[in-house]
């Protein structure tokens, strides 16, 4: 009988531990994960992001503070891989994998491509995780209106480089 009592116990703590599984992986992102792949002159780009909704929030100043660095995405911080050389904004960025964060502005936002890669976006702290001295490169852009409201974060790559679209704004960053 206490063989049978254990059996039982054994397959309800199974069953149990299955179920807790399945709910964890059947559980959708908030930000799903987006992957966009192109190709801007010789070079393969690839981006992997969180894309986040704005679900009726102001996003530039608010959700995302000016002055501030922003993991450019949500959960994990975005990450850049080039098979080749790039000229970003007129200055060299090696082939490799870089997380991009920026520090948004109401005129000017300065993208960051940072040799630090794999890690979550921000820390417990509400900080990203971004390590200064791990900067490749820092450049200045021109944030720009959008034609239309972007519900969800995309990245989208053109022969002319990637751009970040959200909410009301577009973030065009040229590459060659």
């Amino acid at each position: 009988m206490k063989t049978k009592w254990n059996l039982m116990c054994l397959a309800f703590i199974m069953l149990t531990s299955f179920v807790q599984v399945q709910a964890q992986q059947a559980r959708v992102r908030q930000s799903p994960k987006q992957t966009v792949t192109g190709k801007v002159g010789n070079a393969t780009i690839t981006i992997t992001y969180g894309s986040p909704s704005a679900k009726g929030r102001k996003i530039w100043g608010d959700l995302v503070p000016f002055g501030k660095v922003w993991r450019a995405g949500a959960n994990e911080a975005t990450q850049i891989e080039t098979d080749a050389d790039l000229l970003v904004e007129g200055k060299k960025l090696p082939a490799g994998k870089f997380t991009i964060y920026t520090i948004p502005n109401e005129s000017q936002w300065q993208i960051i491509f940072n040799s630090q890669v794999g890690q979550w976006g921000i820390e417990r702290s509400g900080e990203t995780t971004r390590n200064p001295e791990k900067d490749v490169l820092v450049v200045s852009v021109k944030p720009l209106p959008a034609n239309t409201s972007q519900e969800s974060l995309v990245y989208t790559i053109t022969e002319n480089g990637i751009s970040l679209l959200w909410e009301a704004l577009v973030i065009p960053i040229n590459i060659k």
